[in-house]
């Protein structure tokens, strides 16, 4: 099988025109070419006359040898094999089948290869089940009654279930076509497969994470909620198994820890119990609104609001002299600013987009690096005590009340408060009160906002809309820990497997499924199914 990139359609040309230009690159006739499969699509927005879609194609024919030795260039290259396969070897005996704790994407899916594998696993989710979840969170975001096991963080599927949906990553591996096939056999759109920039979307995801649920079920798999791991038993520095619910003992010998970036609880009794925990570096800032239309118009021209192209996103970076970084980050088209607190008397925003993405406004985080050394202890859990800090100078800042403070992005950038808002409407899912985002994050992270916004400007025209909205505080775009762990993925508590974006290994849906995969893979080469 051949892989041919740089294949063109405008928005005039449909997918099935995809046969001829590949049989024309080729030069080889159209019924030479047994199959084909796009692999990547993506968007080529640089010229103002013509937007096109740009695939790349794997391509099967009847004689591929001597056709790719015509073809000049890297255009057509012998496609990498796909398949993702996974082995099996372990020899020693479980006395007891392995657990899961979490149900975000890591824990998901180390569950659904373990139960693939015959391990019949246990995940245990400390918050409910999906559509419970929904419920708890709707009500918090009408009446402010936050449920701390149970909200934007904790639940089924993790703290992506209430985002975007969105599967872009760096990594480069085969397990990312199984995570992404898997999702489409549970019910995720077949685009995200080859998208360039694939997404699922708020409403959908729910039903995937339901239905990979109900497939680690369906193969031997137990799945219970409300069943939070309160503590560790652990002898001769090795895991014997854990409490849950403060009571319950459940026997363990292999325990992957797949908790999330925000089990803030949990990092304190892991470390009181002796795991190895370093901090990390992360971000923080604020949730940017503008009008979608402004977005479209910038990124498309006069193709804005194309039905073929779908609302426009945008990803942008600054490095500042002074060395800091700012980014923008989930960029979330037609979405909400959504309330994300999960501990009272703390406001922390995320973004979230239905699949359609047809709401008024876009949202990005607008973030800042921080480092260890900004967090004023060398204590392993003092990035979490950082977050706490701005999050609850945000709290006060919105009424407390789990309202948000909020200012214009013109006021932000002339040092002034907002006494009101202006054409943009925030989105936020509580109130919102008109504040001064000064107090409530550090002085050098606005002032490399302010640096980076009006870089931004020159990148993408009216991104400093004077009108436009930014909301605070935005802290949990990564785990602020790392979980140390051997290259076996092995923590130096023997048997315990920290897995995915909360202990540090992964940032996004599609890293951290890929992730509790290898940690699978690895529990996999040691031990063989059994208890």
């Amino acid at each position: 099988m051949l892989r041919v990139s740089g294949i063109k359609l405008s928005l005039d040309e449909d997918q099935p025109l995809i046969k001829a230009k590949l049989a024309k690159k080729l030069r080889v006739k159209e019924n030479d070419i047994i199959r084909y499969e796009i692999f990547r699509q993506s968007i080529d927005a640089r010229k103002s006359e013509m937007i096109y879609f740009v695939y790349t194609v794997d391509v099967e024919l009847k004689n591929e040898k001597s056709v790719s030795l015509k073809i000049p260039g890297q255009d057509v290259i012998e496609a990498p094999e796909r398949e993702y396969v996974y082995v099996r070897a372990g020899e020693e005996n479980l006395a007891c089948r392995p657990v899961v704790v979490g149900t975000g994407p890591a824990g998901l899916f180390a569950g659904l290869l373990m139960a693939r594998m015959g391990y019949r696993p246990l995940l245990l989710e400390r918050g409910a089940d999906v559509d419970t979840r929904a419920g708890a969170v709707q009500a918090f975001w009408q009446t402010g009654q936050l449920d701390t096991d149970c909200n934007v963080q904790f639940g089924e599927g993790g703290a992506g279930t209430f985002s975007d949906g969105k599967l872009t990553t760096l990594i480069k591996d085969k397990r990312c076509g199984f995570v992404t096939r898997e999702m489409v056999s549970a019910g995720a759109p077949e685009d995200i497969i080859y998208s360039y920039k694939p997404h699922i979307g708020t409403d959908i995801l729910r039903t995937v994470v339901k239905n990979i649920r109900r497939k680690i079920q369906d193969l031997g798999g137990e799945v219970r909620f409300n069943s939070k791991v309160t503590d560790l038993i652990v002898r001769n520095n090795r895991i014997k198994g854990l409490i849950v619910n403060g009571s319950e003992e459940i026997k363990a010998q292999v325990v992957v820890l797949a908790i999330g970036h925000s089990a803030r609880d949990t990092f304190s009794m892991l470390y009181d119990r002796g795991l190895a925990i370093t901090p990390k570096s992360f971000s923080i800032g604020v949730r940017v609104e503008h009008l979608q239309e402004l977005i479209d118009t910038a990124q498309y021209k006069g193709f804005a609001g194309h039905p073929k192209l779908g609302p426009a996103e945008y990803k942008l970076a600054y490095h500042a002299p002074s060395g800091r970084s700012a980014y923008t980050f989930c960029m979330c088209p037609g979405g909400t600013v959504v309330a994300a607190a999960s501990e009272k008397g703390h406001v922390v925003t995320n973004g979230m987009s239905e699949y359609a993405r047809d709401g008024k406004n876009a949202n990005s985080a607008l973030l800042v690096g921080v480092n260890p050394g900004d967090f004023g202890s060398d204590h392993p859990l003092a990035g979490v005590e950082f977050q706490r800090k701005w999050e609850s100078q945000a709290f006060i800042g919105g009424g407390q009340d789990y309202g948000a403070p909020v200012q214009l992005l013109g006021d932000f950038l002339s040092g002034r408060p907002s006494s009101d808002i202006g054409a943009v409407v925030p989105t936020y899912t509580r109130r919102v009160v008109p504040s001064d985002l000064t107090r409530c994050l550090p002085g050098y992270v606005t002032d490399t906002l302010k640096e980076a916004i009006l870089y931004f400007d020159r990148k993408l025209k009216g991104f400093a809309l004077p009108d436009a909205v930014l909301t605070g505080v935005e802290t949990r775009s990564s785990s602020p820990v790392r979980i140390l762990r051997d290259e076996q993925c092995q923590s130096n508590i023997a048997g315990l497997y920290p897995a995915g974006e909360g202990p540090g290994y992964a940032g996004g849906i599609i890293s951290s499924a890929v992730d509790g995969m290898r940690v699978a893979e690895y529990i996999a080469l040691k031990y063989k199914p059994g208890g």
